[in-house]
């Protein structure tokens, strides 16, 4: 085969290995170099311990061999091996980094080759949380090529490369393909003459390619779950203050981008990301909880915290309000009214009503705060006036005040009374009851009528001077009983019982009788300033009396 072609065929099969490795490479130590400290959702609770692959192989040795057919022998390049087998076992300190053991055979029945590569060297792992895993290592050991069945050669070999597995189950991953650079040596010293030194000190850097099953077990250190982590300042307000809530999220992948979810079981909460504010306004004194949940959508397996915190919300203090109520009149006269005012207020200045009156005796009707006390039908007594005010929240304060009602005063005692008062101007019959004096007894006559039980006193007196002039001795006397006289049966006819009639004296001087009209149960006043007339030994004088009685009255006059 030609150099060209011998050039042409190692060159593509390190092109291929290394452009696998190249993409994937990067994007193992860019993710492990962003997020160092992102957990792995490898399982629920470990990385794995150990891990056991076995798969498929294919080589390509990228070297020739002696061919011992001609003499001298002629190079012979290996061609590609598609028949093979590979295994490795690695041992996980932690979830990035491992020590691999390989090993890997490839053979051709048609020139009888076989190669066979042990190798051990470390392994950097990067777990994704997708699922996906990329792994790069760098291997030392030996390589054993041997053809025809009696010429082999051992020699020191290496492999440089990386891959790609793919998580299936907690235990078994697919290995998506395995890329490694193979170089190794070997001394044909045995079957080559040294003047074919190119040959005898043949080189063999190819390109293996693998992809099979990967067996894990074993629990390695327990993987951090995300959490999350509540605060709310402050954590105590009163009704219509603000609470903001705040959360801070651990052990996501910061690469991603969270999403935040905010719940209270009180008030109205709003939430922006990481922070959150909740209006109290309307809410009931109590404890309450705010929640947070963060996720990420990106992740598969734990991606999910929550966290809650708690505050207090207070209610402004609850004073019931104060009433206090007073009468006017406090006392009264059954059947009249009072006024009952009140003064309501709250100490905590809400609004405030005034109702629920209430009376044990009498009625009551109320309107804001006065209402009408009416004493009609009570009893005498204390009646006592309850109100009641309430405030906008229900709460309520009650008092009372008390009307007294007064039994009626007894009526007046009846008393007598002066009706009017008859002058004698006549000189000569100074006794004689005259046509102006007997109007005035008229009018008494018609009131002793209308009160039947009411008596008449007529008192006469008389001028002491007149007295002195005029036979007649006991004028004021005489004046009385003519004034009854008349009364009692004069011309008018009155007819007045005469003994309703009380004649009596008085001292005023004056010519003049006085008429009384003494009701029932009263007496008269001038009792002890008076005299009684003795009607047996004074009679009345008529005014035109008989000639034998005008002698009979001259002689006793004598």
């Amino acid at each position: 085969m030609s150099l060209c072609h011998k050039t042409y065929r190692r060159c593509a099969s390190v092109a291929l290995v290394l452009a696998l490795v190249l993409i994937a490479l990067p994007l193992m130590l860019n993710a492990q170099t962003a997020a160092p400290n992102a957990p792995s959702a490898y399982s629920d609770t470990s990385y794995p311990k150990y891990e056991l692959f076995v798969g498929y192989q294919w080589l390509n040795p990228g070297g020739d061999i002696p061919d011992t057919s001609t003499s001298p022998p002629t190079p012979y390049e290996i061609p590609s091996l598609s028949r093979g087998m590979g295994a490795n076992f690695s041992y996980n300190f932690d979830k990035n980094f491992a020590l691999e053991a390989n090993w890997g055979v490839n053979w051709s029945d048609g020139n009888h080759i076989n190669i066979n590569m042990g190798a051990v060297g470390p392994k950097v792992v990067y777990r994704a949380e997708d699922g996906v895993e990329f792994f790069a290592h760098a291997l030392v050991g030996f390589e054993k090529i041997s053809f025809l069945s009696v010429n082999n050669s051992t020699h020191v070999g290496g492999l440089l490369g990386g891959g790609m597995d793919y998580r299936l189950t907690k235990h078994f991953k697919l290995r998506v393909f395995e890329a490694d650079y193979q170089v190794a040596g070997a001394n044909w010293a045995s079957i080559v003459p040294p003047s074919e030194f190119g040959l005898r000190h043949a080189g063999y850097n190819g390109a293996r390619l693998t992809t099979g099953i990967v067996y894990q077990f074993g629990g390695g250190a327990p993987i951090i779950p995300p959490a999350a982590a509540c605060s709310v300042q402050p954590s105590s307000v009163m009704v219509g203050e603000p609470v903001n809530a705040t959360v801070v999220p651990s052990n996501f992948n910061p690469k991603h981008v969270l999403a935040y979810a905010w719940t209270s079981n009180g008030g109205k909460i709003t939430g922006n990301n990481t922070g959150a504010s909740i209006d109290t306004a309307g809410m009931s004194g109590g404890n309450y909880t705010v929640t947070a949940t963060v996720t990420d959508a990106k992740a598969k397996t734990n991606n999910t915290a929550s966290c809650t915190a708690n505050f207090t919300v207070k209610e402004p203090p609850k004073n019931p309000p104060q009433i206090s109520c007073s009468a006017s009149p406090s006392s009264l006269q059954a059947g009249a009214t009072a006024t009952i005012s009140c003064t309501c207020t709250s100490p905590d200045n809400v609004p405030v009503t005034v109702g629920g009156w209430t009376a044990s005796g009498g009625s009551i009707s109320g309107a804001g705060n006065s209402a009408t006390l009416s004493t009609s039908g009570a009893s005498a007594g204390s009646i006592s006036i309850g109100a009641t005010c309430t405030d906008s929240r229900g709460l309520t304060a009650s008092t009372s005040t008390s009307v007294m009602v007064e039994n009626p005063p007894p009526p007046p005692a009846p008393q007598a009374s002066k009706v009017n008062e008859c002058q004698y101007p006549n000189v000569k019959k100074p006794w004689r009851v005259d046509n102006t004096c007997k109007a005035e007894l008229d009018d008494v006559a018609l009131k002793l009528q209308q009160d039947p039980d009411a008596k008449l006193v007529v008192v006469g007196n008389a001028d002491p001077t007149e007295v002195a002039k005029s036979k007649h001795k006991n004028l004021a006397a005489e004046r009385a009983v003519d004034v009854k006289a008349y009364i009692s049966g004069g011309e008018a006819k009155q007819n007045i019982d005469a003994s309703r009639i009380e004649c009596r004296t008085g001292n005023e001087g004056t010519m003049t009788t006085q008429q009384w009209i003494v009701p029932a149960g009263a007496t008269f006043p001038n009792a002890d300033s008076t005299t009684a007339v003795d009607e047996k030994k004074v009679m009345a004088i008529p005014d035109h009396p008989k000639p034998m009685a005008k002698k009979k009255a001259a002689k006793k006059a004598e």
